[in-house]
């Protein structure tokens, strides 16, 4: 038996943020003090191991002296107190408009898993996504103009295009900041998205982009140079947050991990 030391690289106010989440909602559902295996504290520090990490459970739990269904529960109810502090759509919105943003940006990606079922009607996998040649979510993001993740959707499965998981969660409130002076820029995946809702034009099949008309290409540059910062939002909290570049929990709960990961996120700076 070979004993060491470790270090997890989260600023210790994150995980004091974290931790005073999780007793304040032992206090609302009556947990008695001192009753549980772990403080509060001690279950932000296993949360916040599998999220950086993205470390198995087993190993997790066997860690903090707990039985791996302990660990599981830990590591979900801190999932769930983090997610409920993540921002709702509108109000995002409300504050970019309030800072003066030019332009928001949507951006799709699929955040991969391996516990999957489910058949779409023409029977391939529910959970496939023929883009990415892989299983997992379908999640959307908006981001500032540097790039600065901003909102998280709920998730649908691979196998949803981003224009039809935009317009399930995000599209009726993007309508509105745009006619509000706060368009949204996105990629050729978004292609009939709408009145406010910036994509680059798609060029005729078969021939070169420059068989488009000149202002037309340039106005796909500068689309293209604006939105490129956005790819970001994604990139950022999947480095962070290593445990989003393959969740094995159930897929139904993506949604909440990456909204999860979004507050950490926040707290990070």
């Amino acid at each position: 038996m070979i004993t060491y030391v470790a270090t997890l690289d989260v600023p210790r106010h994150v995980a004091e943020f974290l931790a005073r989440l999780l007793e304040t909602h032992r206090r609302q559902i009556g947990t008695p003090r001192r009753s549980r295996a772990l403080g509060p504290f001690r279950q932000a520090v296993l949360v916040l191991r599998w999220f950086r990490d993205r470390g198995c459970v087993h190993c997790l739990a066997r860690d903090a002296g707990v039985s791996q269904a302990t660990g599981y529960r830990y590591l979900h109810e801190g999932i769930d107190v983090l997610a409920d502090q993540a921002p709702d759509l509108h109000e995002v919105l409300s504050q970019c408009q309030r800072e003066g943003m030019a332009h928001v940006i949507l951006d799709g990606t699929l955040i991969k898993s391996d516990r999957l079922a489910g058949v779409r009607e023409n029977g391939n996998d529910l959970w496939f996504s023929q883009k990415h040649k892989a299983f997992g979510g379908n999640i959307q993001f908006l981001s500032a103009p540097d790039g600065t993740p901003l909102w998280v959707s709920d998730v649908e499965p691979g196998s949803t295009p981003d224009i039809t998981a935009a317009r399930i969660h995000a599209l009726p409130a993007l309508y509105q900041a745009a006619a509000r002076g706060l368009p949204t820029l996105t990629d050729k995946g978004y292609i009939g998205a709408g009145i406010g809702i910036h994509v680059p034009v798609r060029r005729p099949k078969g021939q070169s982009e420059q068989a488009l008309h000149t202002d037309t290409r340039s106005t796909n540059t500068l689309i293209r140079d604006l939105r490129a910062l956005g790819e970001r939002a994604a990139a950022e909290l999947k480095e962070r947050w290593r445990a989003l570049k393959h969740v094995t929990l159930s897929p139904t709960r993506i949604g909440d991990i990456v909204r999860a990961a979004l507050v950490l996120n926040g707290q990070w700076k």
